[in-house]
């Protein structure tokens, strides 16, 4: 069987009410904060601001990557452009301008 006997005096056993009771009133403050409909918005506006900061993050690493790989495949280890490589790239883009340029050409004509 368990003892319950209690040997504290009437004064130890108020303050350990009031003790509990201003623990049990900080409790619900802080339970009443994170309810709070601004509290809620609040903590979801970060948690979105977030996921932006992070998906822009690993966007601009990938661009930043690509942009890496083209400079490394269009500039040698000297920093002097490769012609062999710049001008067939530089000729397909100008192919390219051109086919659209006479596809909106046509549209409008």
């Amino acid at each position: 069987m368990a003892d319950t006997s209690d040997t504290r005096t009437p004064a130890e056993i108020e303050a350990d009410i009031k003790r509990r009771r201003d623990t049990l009133a900080e409790t619900l403050d802080e339970i009443g904060v994170r309810v709070h409909p601004k509290t809620i918005v609040g903590d979801a506006r970060a948690k979105v601001v977030s996921n932006i900061d992070h998906t822009l993050g690993k966007a601009y690493v990938s661009v930043n990557r690509v942009v890496s790989d083209a400079k490394d495949r269009l500039v040698d280890e000297d920093g002097a452009p490769r012609l062999e490589r710049i001008v067939p790239v530089a000729l397909v883009l100008v192919g390219v301008v051109g086919l659209l340029a006479l596809g909106t050409r046509r549209r409008r004509g």
